[in-house]
């Protein structure tokens, strides 16, 4: 690319990117989130030491490698990750590339899960949440702010493998739909829908492998379900697995779960987009909640000793994103952006910043330069 091209793509980005922060033509936001995937696997695909029976627990390093090794490392992404990118990165924006001199990065200092989503969910770190097992959030979350606006109430919702968004996005408060956990995601007259039905079903009779955490196959037919039944404009899906089978030190499944978990995202943006509600007025922002360590034993950990897990990456891809793909050097961007972004898409930033002054500025795609 020239000179001359790259400067007027970076007076394109400026032109596409102004309307963020006025009104664009985003009516719809799905924040997603893929708990702790690394920035490694995302930029540079499968890691070749760790597809191994030690450190990688993997039992048949002959099958992972042909799924998942590439010698090129934009083939080997794109072998694990085929939607982000062969479709976000065309479409759309991703930071985090390390390797590129892009910093994603979360601003609490614990490094685990409930102060990551509280930081994403409102937009700045709250000290008091340093537990995993914190009660109820005492603070607003976007989500909570934007079901008491003109337009949205009732439309706000969550579906997440993980037990811990009712206390997370304070439920009983907030008023918020939230399905979460092992609990049947569908009741009374809804749950007599066939399709619902099933999906209940499979809750109830699948192997409680982790008791706070579900599958993200079964979740996935949930969120599906719940999104053809009450049209959300604005909603939150967590997929869990890519942090336990780490956690697990299992690498084969934690790359099976990455890869499926890109599937299911790219399975929710063909449907949503073949719904007239959602058609071209939908953004997704797809990110996750903490990084993780790098070498033989802390890829397994995260945590506030562990160094290098509050390096993140967030990708968004919308009708107000400009194609950037993935940025090059430019500002950090941080986890506490996220809530900002999402009222500013959605023509509320000034009002949030308003009730909510210590959030995060919104995420701007305009610096930085594409491959």
């Amino acid at each position: 690319m020239t000179r001359r091209h790259r400067w007027w793509r970076w007076c394109f980005a400026l032109v596409v990117a102004a309307p963020l922060a006025a009104q664009g033509r985003t009516e719809n936001v799905v924040l997603i989130v893929t708990d702790g995937l690394r920035w490694q696997e995302v930029f540079r695909g499968a890691e070749r030491r760790l597809v191994s029976r030690s450190p990688g627990g993997v039992s048949d390093t002959t099958a992972l490698l042909r799924q998942f090794w590439r010698d090129d490392v934009a083939a080997r992404r794109s072998a694990l990750l085929p939607f982000l990118w062969g479709t976000v990165a065309r479409e759309g924006v991703i930071y985090g590339d390390q390797d590129a001199g892009s910093i994603a990065r979360i601003t609490n200092t614990f490094k685990f899960s409930y102060p990551g989503y509280n930081e994403l969910f409102t937009g700045w770190f709250d000290e008091r949440i340093d537990s995993n097992e914190y009660p109820p959030n005492p603070n607003v979350t976007v989500f909570e702010w934007l079901n008491g606006q003109r337009g949205f109430a009732g439309r706000v919702g969550a579906v997440a493998t993980w037990d811990a968004f009712t206390r997370i996005l304070n439920e009983s408060r907030s008023g918020l739909d939230v399905l979460d956990g092992w609990d049947a995601p569908f009741r009374g007259k809804e749950a007599r829908e066939p399709r619902r039905a099933m999906v209940n079903e499979l809750y109830a009779t699948s192997l409680k492998y982790w008791p706070g955490n579900t599958f993200d196959a079964p979740m996935q037919l949930a969120a599906k379900e719940y999104i053809r039944l009450k049209r959300p404009r604005v909603l939150f899906i967590g997929y869990g697995e890519t942090d336990e089978w780490a956690h697990s030190g299992r690498y084969d499944l934690l790359l099976q779960s990455a890869r499926q978990v890109d599937a299911f995202i790219g399975d929710l943006w063909t449907m949503m987009q073949g719904m007239r509600q959602y058609r071209g007025r939908t953004t997704f922002i797809i990110t996750t909640d903490h990084g993780r360590g790098s070498g033989t034993e802390d890829w397994k950990s995260h945590g506030a000793r562990v160094v290098g897990a509050e390096h993140i990456w967030i990708a968004m891809i919308g009708p107000d994103t400009p194609a950037l793909g993935a940025i090059r050097g430019g500002d950090t961007v941080t986890q506490a952006q996220v809530a900002g972004t999402i009222a500013t898409l959605l023509g509320l930033g000034p009002e949030y910043k308003a009730k909510t002054p210590r959030s995060a500025p919104p995420i701007v795609p305009v610096r930085g330069s594409v491959p």
